[in-house]
Order: structure tokens, then C-alpha cells, then sequence
């Protein structure tokens, strides 16, 4: 399949189960993959990625529930109830971070690029994101990507004891694709693009 496919196949799935055929230590090695080959700013290589299956994935959205239960008022809780019990109905979930150290480090070794080096950072992660969504969407397992930091980042910190360098940026949540995602549309091309000789 072109990698023009893949990108195609890439959609948003929310309808999601835990009827995946490739075993977990295999999706694990396609995420690592991804992310291994992604390209950063000066090849820092700040993006860290922590994946969960099973009780680990269950338990990232319950604290992710439980926080969301905190703020959101009680008699309007029952649509965030579901969406959040549809995340954890998968297979696992992907959590992306970006290492601070690592961006605070070239700040110091290239001041003249200090303020875009947190930018390149968040750069960096997106196409790591990208990059493991579409290589999880060639294996025929659906995802979404969602945020949820920063208000659950304190106890998922010490529940998976991530260090404390680490920026959570995003959660992509995986699994078997139960129901197609509905049709994608697009802007005029006129609007998007321009081009000259």
C-alpha cells in the first residue's frame, strides 16, 4: 500500500473494541518503529511515548473519568460518562510526551533559536502522533487522538511513574475498528493552496 494510502486510511475511529489480531508485544514494536523514525528539530528526539494495555489502559481512563467527574457538573456527566467508557472499551491507549530536559538543554546550547526550540517540540510530537496513528491504521487498528492533559498529568505522573522532565501532549487511544468512521470532507482546494512557477 503508497503511503498516500495509509494517510487515507487513517481516520478518526470512535467506535472501538479489544478484537485486535496483532498481538500487543507487535503493536508495541510498530509504535516504537514510528516513533524511532519520526523526524525532530536537530534530531533531539524529545518525543517519549508510554504505551498501556490491559489494567494499565483501564486504569488511565478511570483516572481520566474520575478527574472529569471533579469539573464537569453532575447533571451533564452522563455524555462525558460514555465517551470516556467508549476510550476504554479498546485495545490500549498511547500516551505522548515530549522531554523537557532534553528542549531546555538546546536552549542552552543554541540561544539563538531558544524561543523556537518549545515550538519545534510540539512539531515533533505531532508527527510522532501522525506517524503512529497511520502505522497502526495500516495494521486495521482504529484510534482517535484525544487530550485530556493537562488535568489528569499529576496522578497519571505517579500512578505510572513518568518522570518529571516529561510534558504529557497527547493520548491516542487504539483498538479493533467496530464501526467505520463517517465520510471526510474537504475544503476547496482554491482555499487551501497556491501555487507559482
Amino acid at each position: 500500500m503508497s503511503f498516500l494510502k495509509n494517510i487515507e486510511k487513517r481516520r478518526t475511529i470512535y467506535a472501538i473494541g479489544k478484537n485486535v489480531e496483532l498481538a500487543n508485544a507487535d503493536i508495541e514494536k510498530t509504535i516504537q518503529q514510528a516513533v524511532r523514525l519520526s523526524p525532530s528539530s536537530f534530531n533531539s528526539q524529545s518525543s517519549r511515548v508510554v504505551t498501556l494495555f490491559g489494567e494499565s489502559h483501564a486504569k488511565f481512563w478511570n483516572i481520566t473519568l474520575e478527574t472529569l467527574r471533579k469539573i464537569v457538573p453532575a447533571e451533564a456527566f452522563a455524555p462525558t460518562e460514555a465517551k470516556i467508557q467508549s476510550f476504554a472499551a479498546g485495545t490500549g491507549t498511547v500516551l505522548f510526551y515530549e522531554d523537557q530536559s532534553v528542549i531546555k538543554n538546546l536552549q542552552e546550547n543554541f540561544a539563538l533559536y531558544a524561543d523556537n526550540f518549545p515550538v519545534w517540540s510540539e512539531h515533533s510530537t505531532a508527527i510522532a502522533q501522525f506517524a503512529v496513528w497511520t502505522a497502526l491504521a495500516e495494521q486495521n487498528i482504529g484510534a482517535s487522538l484525544q487530550h485530556y492533559n493537562p488535568i489528569v498529568d499529576a496522578e497519571v505522573a505517579t500512578t505510572f511513574d513518568i518522570p518529571a522532565n516529561w510534558k504529557l501532549r497527547a493520548q491516542l487511544v487504539f483498538g479493533s475498528i467496530e464501526a467505520p468512521a463517517g465520510e471526510k470532507t474537504f475544503i476547496d482546494d482554491a482555499e487551501r493552496f497556491k501555487s507559482f512557477n
